[in-house]
């Protein structure tokens, strides 16, 4: 049976922007905007996706995974790179789509925004809202624009995200990123605790409920 190594080398060989794998057909990977399916690939059954699926996942996930019929999380392979994952049942098997997490955050400048983005990020108070559908860049945009405060302020910023994408580091400012599931139970939960962190900046990665808005 295909290795996950190998589908994830396929991708980046392809620059192709998300797997999928699910139970009645190849993986699936989508090159610029359109799924093609992985040249010699075989048509996966339910034990090979839940082979695949459950390989890379912790104990605490498998779990995770069995109660809330499906998970997000961050999975690096050395030497290739970062994905994020969603793991899921469907028609009671297991599937899960990755997405290839860019290594280097891009500079705002490479990413052809409005220079208000600038703008918001000197700002010293304030709530922004990053919005859009499925592959827009939501993302890349808030890394990019944490990325230019951690270079040009003294601040402490919190990030709570599910899973962790962007990895910072500490320049200009101290940088400390919470994983839900991994590190706080939820982001309403975080966002309690980050009063008592000092924060100056905080990013979160998603609004999905009344009580985090």
């Amino acid at each position: 049976m295909i290795e996950l190594r190998e589908l994830f080398s396929e991708m980046l060989r392809k620059d192709a922007s998300d797997l999928h794998i699910v139970v009645g057909a190849p993986p699936q990977i989508r090159v610029r905007g359109a799924l093609q399916t992985i040249p010699g690939a075989e048509t996966l059954q339910p034990e090979q996706t839940r082979e695949l699926v459950f390989g890379i996942l912790t104990n605490e996930q498998r779990q995770r995974l069995e109660v809330q019929w499906e998970i997000d999380f961050s999975y690096a392979v050395p030497g290739l790179g970062r994905w994020r994952v969603n793991a899921f049942f469907q028609r009671g098997a297991i599937g899960a789509a990755f997405r290839v997490i860019p290594e280097k955050i891009k500079p705002l400048s490479d990413l052809g925004v409005p220079d208000v983005l600038y703008k918001l990020c000197e700002l010293p108070r304030g709530l922004v809202l990053v919005t859009g559908p499925t592959g827009s860049g939501k993302s890349t945009t808030l890394a990019s624009m944490i990325d230019v405060i951690n270079e040009q302020r003294d601040d402490h910023i919190l990030t709570v995200e599910d899973p962790i994408e962007f990895i910072h580091k500490h320049k200009n400012c101290i940088i400390n990123q919470r994983e839900v599931g991994a590190d706080t139970d939820g982001f309403a939960r975080a966002l309690k605790s980050a009063l008592r962190q000092d924060p100056d900046v905080i990013l979160v990665g998603e609004m999905r409920d009344l009580e985090t808005i």
